[in-house]
C-alpha cells in the first residue's frame, strides 16, 4: 500500500548548532563538559566538525533529497561578549544559509537550543530579571542582518526540557536540583524572551513565520482516579502552560494568571518534538504531582529505554489542531537506533500517523527528522546515535545508513511504500 503526500508537503532533518559544530569554548555546554558531567566522556568541542564542514555537509542535504532543513545558530559565536558581535560569525551563517536557499533548500532557524554564552550564563542566565531584553538585543541582530534569506524562525526549543534537566534533575547546566521557585522564574522569562524575539523578528520580515519548537509528549494514566488527576497535571505543568503563553499569551497557573502580553497570537505554526509518551502511576506523597512515569512494558523502545508509540504522534497533533488552528510542523521525530534495525519502520510508522491526520484535512505542512547526522547528544555524548548518517567522530567520516536511503525515497517521490517497513 502506498500513501501520497501533498506536492508542497516538505521533507527535511534538524539539528542543532551546538551538536554538530564544534570548536566553540565559549558555552555551557563547552564548560558542562570540562567539568566532566558528559556520560561517555566526550566533549561538545569536537562533535561533528560542522563549523568547518559546511561545504561538504551540503551534499548530506542533497542526498536526502531535503526540502528544508532546521538549523540553529550559536548564540555564543555571534555574541562572543555581551553587547559585542562577530561578523564573521555573522558571515559564515550567511553563507551556509546562501548555500541551502542555493539548492533549493528551505532553511528554519533556530534561535536558542540550550547552549547559552558563558558571559549570559554568568550573569544568572534565564533567571536573571534582564534576561529576556538581552535575549532580544541577539534576535534583533541576527533578524537585522539574515531576515534577507530566512524567513521561517523558532525562537526557542523545547523550553520545558531544559528547565526540567536544568534546574529539577540538575543533570545539565546549571545544574540546580529541585530549584522550583528559579525553575519558574527562568520559565517566566523565556517566554517573555520568545514575545520579544516574536514581534523583532515580524519587525525586520513581516512575512516571517515564527513559532516555538515544542517537547511534547502523550500522558496516559495507568489506575484510578489519582493517575488520571496526575496525568493532567504532568501534561499542565510539562507542556500545556508553555503552548498556552508562547502561543496565545495566556498565563496558567502555576506560571501565571491572565494575558501579560496582551491576548494576541504569538505563534504562526505549532512545532512539535516528538518522541515518546509516559504512562503515570499515581502514588501519594510523590511531590510534586503525585505520581510516578513509567515506560509501557508492551512496546519496542529504542536504545535509551524511550517507548516507540508512533500513534501519540497523530494524537497530539489532532489536540494541537483542534486548539489552536494553527499549521502544525513535526520540527523533531527521530529513534536513537546505533545498529539502523529500527529506523526505517519508526519512520514509516510516524509518517503514516501523519497521513492519517492529513486525511482529516488538518493542515500539517512539514516533516523534519531527528537528525541528520550522528552528534553530540547532550549528556548522552557521542554513544546516542540517531542519525540517518553514521558519524565516525574521529575521521568525521559521513556514510548514509539504509534508512536514510528509504527517507531519500519518500522525499523525491512525496510517496509512502508501507512494505518498507
Amino acid at each position: 500500500m502506498t500513501l501520497k503526500f501533498p506536492k508542497d508537503f516538505l521533507f527535511g532533518t534538524a539539528t542543532a548548532s551546538l551538536q554538530i559544530e564544534g570548536g566553540d569554548t565559549n558555552n555551557t555546554w563547552f564548560e558542562w563538559s570540562e567539568a566532566g558531567h558528559i556520560k561517555d566522556k566526550t566533549h561538545s568541542l569536537r562533535a561533528c566538525d560542522h563549523w568547518q564542514r559546511i561545504d561538504s555537509d551540503f551534499a548530506l542535504h542533497q542526498t536526502l533529497n531535503a526540502q528544508t532543513y532546521r538549523l540553529g545558530l550559536e548564540w555564543s559565536r555571534l555574541e562572543p561578549k555581551e553587547g559585542e558581535f562577530s561578523a564573521q560569525a555573522l558571515e559564515n551563517y550567511r553563507y551556509e544559509l546562501k548555500g541551502l536557499n542555493n539548492r533549493g533548500i528551505v532553511p528554519l532557524v533556530t534561535l536558542y537550543h540550550f547552549s547559552l554564552p558563558l558571559w549570559f550564563s554568568q550573569r544568572g542566565g534565564w533567571v536573571n530579571p534582564q534576561s529576556a531584553l538581552r535575549f532580544w538585543r541577539y534576535v534583533d541582530y541576527v533578524a537585522r542582518n539574515l531576515s534577507d534569506l530566512v524567513q521561517d524562525w523558532i525562537t526557542i526549543n523545547e523550553p520545558n526540557i531544559y528547565l526540567t534537566m536544568g534546574y529539577l534533575r540538575g543533570e545539565w547546566p546549571p545544574g540546580k536540583k529541585n530549584a522550583v521557585s528559579e525553575m519558574f522564574e527562568a520559565a517566566r522569562n523565556l517566554v517573555r524572551a520568545h514575545v520579544l524575539a516574536y514581534d523583532v523578528i515580524h519587525h525586520h520580515r513581516p512575512d516571517a513565520r515564527v513559532g516555538v519548537a515544542h517537547h511534547l509528549r502523550v500522558f496516559d494514566p495507568l489506575g484510578g482516579p489519582l493517575s488520571h488527576l496526575s496525568a493532567y497535571l504532568h501534561e499542565r505543568i510539562f507542556q500545556t502552560m508553555f503552548l498556552e503563553s508562547m502561543t496565545k499569551g495566556r498565563f496558567i497557573l502555576p506560571l501565571g494568571r491572565g494575558y501579560p502580553y496582551g491576548k494576541r497570537q504569538l505563534s504562526d505554526f505549532i512545532g512539535i518534538n516528538y518522541y515518546t509518551r509516559d504512562m503515570v502511576r499515581g502514588k501519594l506523597g510523590v511531590e510534586p504531582l503525585h505520581g510516578i512515569l513509567e515506560v509501557n512494558k508492551k512496546s519496542d523502545t529504542n536504545e535509551l529505554g524511550w517507548e516507540i508509540y508512533p500513534r501519540g504522534l497523530s494524537r497530539l497533533i489532532e489536540k494541537m489542531w483542534k486548539r489552536y488552528r494553527l499549521p502544525i510542523w513535526i520540527t523533531e521525530n527521530g529513534i536513537c537506533d546505533s545498529t539502523d534495525q529500527k529506523r526505517t519502520k519508526y519512520l514509516i510508522n510516524h509518517l503514516s500517523e501523519i497521513h492519517r491526520c492529513l486525511q482529516k484535512k488538518i493542515p500539517v505542512e512539514r516533516y523534519y527528522h531527528w537528525t541528520l547526522l550522528d552528534n553530540f547528544e547532550w549528556i548522552e555524548g557521542e554513544s546516542a546515535r540517531f542519525g540517518f548518517f553514521h558519524n565516525d567522530f574521529e575521521t568525521q567520516t559521513r556514510t548514509l545508513r539504509p534508512s536514510g536511503k528509504v527517507f531519500a525515497q519518500i522525499a523525491l517521490t512525496k510517496e509512502l511504500n508501507l512494505s518498507d517497513g
